[in-house]
């Protein structure tokens, strides 16, 4: 049975992740985690009327998720009773990524998924702070990002860009597979050709990714640099139908730089579909 676990502010976009994920896995059994964290700020706390102040704070702030967890306990159940999906909730005063950590630990889970944005975050902002904190922090279990109010859609064309100057591990692969698998989607493997051809290394590793997809159906497309790699990616996107895209975070990899731009809005990366980072396991 895989794991997944499901960050929630309560926002429209985290309970669309939600149901997004519970249809992606419509087919197989699954156990879903739904987290809320909470954190109780509260000044410097000395005297006992104070200590009281911040034990009603915790309180109101503790019973608040509880009674909102319950809330979407209840409307995810409604919403997919015709699948063999089990859900349990969890609601916790401390920080986001650390408790996901730990989360993804105690649990054993598989796959994380969140929406792009919360209830705080503004339309100018392609994804919210916690959503970018998520993916540069959670480093063992792969994170599926889904757009704001994303209709579910099967992903039957699946988009994989790379420039083939990493060795792609079996437990990096598998995740990708894992995806691809469920509905026997079409993966496109994308490259954007910044050289006349590949080098060894790189040439290398193609062929190693293609060992690995030969019982998979998939195809190649060579793209010219001909702009900005993620205004390429986009345009990738609508030309092909493309439902959903899947990326392994490394080193200086597109997404490292995505999520590491100060104003993510410059960037240019806005997906119309919803995207699977897989952390680096080397």
């Amino acid at each position: 049975m895989k794991r997944i676990l499901v960050p929630t502010d309560f926002s429209n976009n985290a309970y669309s992740a939600l149901f997004y994920a519970t249809r992606l896995f419509q087919n197989q059994p699954c156990q879903f985690y739904i987290l809320n964290t909470f954190e109780v700020n509260t000044p410097l706390l000395t005297g006992r009327i104070d200590t009281s102040k911040g034990d009603d704070l915790y309180q109101e702030l503790s019973t608040k998720s509880s009674d909102s967890l319950a809330t979407t306990f209840h409307s995810i159940v409604r919403d997919s009773e015709d699948f063999k999906h089990t859900f349990e909730t969890i609601s916790i005063s401390k920080g986001l990524t650390e408790t996901i950590n730990k989360t993804i630990k105690n649990k054993d889970i598989d796959l994380v998924v969140m929406g792009t944005k919360g209830v705080t975050n503004t339309t100018t902002l392609f994804m919210g702070s916690n959503t970018v904190k998520v993916i540069q922090q959670i480093k063992k279990c792969p994170v599926l990002i889904v757009p704001n109010e994303f209709d579910f859609q099967k992903p039957l064309d699946i988009a994989f860009p790379t420039d083939f100057k990493r060795f792609y591990l079996e437990k990096e692969i598998r995740p990708l597979l894992g995806i691809v698998s469920l509905f026997n989607s079409n993966l496109r493997i994308f490259h954007i050709n910044e050289e006349n051809k590949l080098d060894d290394i790189q040439e290398y590793n193609y062929n190693m990714l293609k060992k690995h997809l030969i019982n998979f159906t998939h195809s190649i497309h060579w793209i010219s640099k001909t702009g900005q790699k993620t205004t390429l990616i986009n345009d990738f996107i609508d030309e092909f139908d493309i439902n959903l895209v899947i990326m392994i975070n490394y080193k200086h990899s597109l997404i490292e730089n995505i999520t590491h731009e100060p104003v993510i809005k410059k960037i240019g990366f806005h997906p119309s579909v919803p995207f699977l980072v897989i952390p680096d396991m080397i």
